[in-house]
This record gives C-alpha cells, sequence and structure tokens, in this order.
C-alpha cells in the first residue's frame, strides 16, 4: 500500500504547485479578494473532477489490460515531460501577479468550471491516475480508496498553503513556490521512471 501513498502524495503535491490555468485564477482571486474569501475554491476539484473520473473510469474498464499498460507507458512519458516543465518554470519563475485578476466575484462553482475546462486533469487522469487506480483496485479496493483520499487531501491542502504564502507575502510566497516547483520536478522525474518501469515490466512478463 505504501507505494501507492507515495505516488498519490508526489503526484498530488506536483499537480498543486504546477502553474496553469486553475493556479493562475485562485492566485489572482486571492490577490484581488484575500484568502479567507478565496480558499473555499480549493475544493473545487472535488466537483470538477467527478465527471473527469467517471468518464476516464469507464473508458479504462472497457479496454483490453494490453491498452492500460501502454497508457503506463505513455503516463510516464508525459511525467517526465511535467518534469522538464517544472524545471523550465523553476528557472524563470515569472511575477505571481502576472495572471490577470477576474473581473467576477470568487466561487467555488467558478472555480470548478475553470478546472473543468483545463486539460490537465483529463491528461492526468487518463495517463496516471486512472491505470494507477484500477492497479491498487486490483491488489486491494482498500489501497484504491485510500490513493483517492490522500491524492486530494494533499493536493487541497498544498494549494491552501500556497495561496497563504501569497497573500501572506508575494515576493516570499514567490521564492516559496519557485522552491516547490523544483521539487515537483525531481518528483515527476521519479515518478515518470517509476511508471514508464510499471509499463515495461507488465509488457514483459
Amino acid at each position: 500500500m505504501l507505494p501507492y501513498l507515495l505516488l498519490a502524495t508526489s503526484y498530488a503535491f506536483a499537480a498543486a504547485v504546477q502553474p496553469g490555468p486553475f493556479q493562475a485564477f485562485l492566485i489572482a482571486q486571492t490577490i484581488t479578494n484575500g484568502w479567507r474569501k478565496t480558499v473555499p475554491a480549493v475544493f473545487a476539484p472535488l466537483l470538477s473532477d467527478i465527471p473527469i473520473v467517471c468518464l476516464v473510469l469507464l473508458v479504462l474498464t472497457q479496454v483490453p489490460p494490453l491498452f492500460v499498460n501502454l497508457l503506463r507507458l505513455a503516463g510516464g512519458v508525459y511525467l517526465l515531460y511535467l518534469a522538464y516543465g517544472a524545471l523550465k518554470t523553476f528557472r524563470t519563475y515569472g511575477r505571481p501577479d502576472a495572471a490577470p485578476p477576474a473581473a467576477v466575484s470568487q466561487t467555488i462553482f467558478k472555480a470548478a468550471l475553470v478546472n473543468l475546462l483545463n486539460p490537465n486533469p483529463y491528461l492526468g487522469w487518463a495517463l496516471v491516475m486512472g491505470p494507477l487506480l484500477l492497479r491498487a483496485w486490483q491488489e486491494n479496493p482498500s489501497y484504491a480508496i485510500a490513493l483517492v483520499v490522500l491524492f486530494y487531501a494533499v493536493m487541497i491542502l498544498s494549494t491552501a498553503v500556497i495561496l497563504a504564502l501569497f497573500a501572506g507575502a508575494r515576493s516570499f510566497g514567490q521564492r516559496i513556490a519557485r522552491g516547490l516547483v523544483g521539487f515537483s520536478a525531481a518528483a515527476l522525474l521519479c515518478f515518470g521512471l517509476y511508471q514508464l518501469w510499471l509499463g515495461t515490466t507488465a509488457l514483459t512478463s
């Protein structure tokens, strides 16, 4: 069970600190409206990911095992790509207030819509979390449940902490966020190599 928990933690942390549409929206809202009014929006993925997860799992359970193993290889390559992007971001981390503030008042539903229209959750669940969840379920359903719970707990908590850093001190928050992106690059690299090893082992066994 421990490998699944470590993988869920590392990927959730990386997903939370990687700059993207959802994070940019939350940071803009934090700068505009403050941390207290924005922090409820960190729970938005719990709403937006429901149709995404259901769709991905429906597809993955209808395809042969060979396809899922090939997805593991694709997921490994995707994670290495994310690690490369995180490394580039670490080297040239820009201003945290570069994202334009939203004109309308923030709600958790608007944040959920931003995340629903973001391609990253679809790719993440199709290439990484989906195959990993199915593998955990086959070993023990409790592993799969723990995997999902820990994934969202770490992602929500990490996002809330990042917003608090930006709200408390923008320059300090920027430095910390840059360091977290660098750390996530290393985590994604290790996770990607592990995914490639899993996919290769499954295909050659």
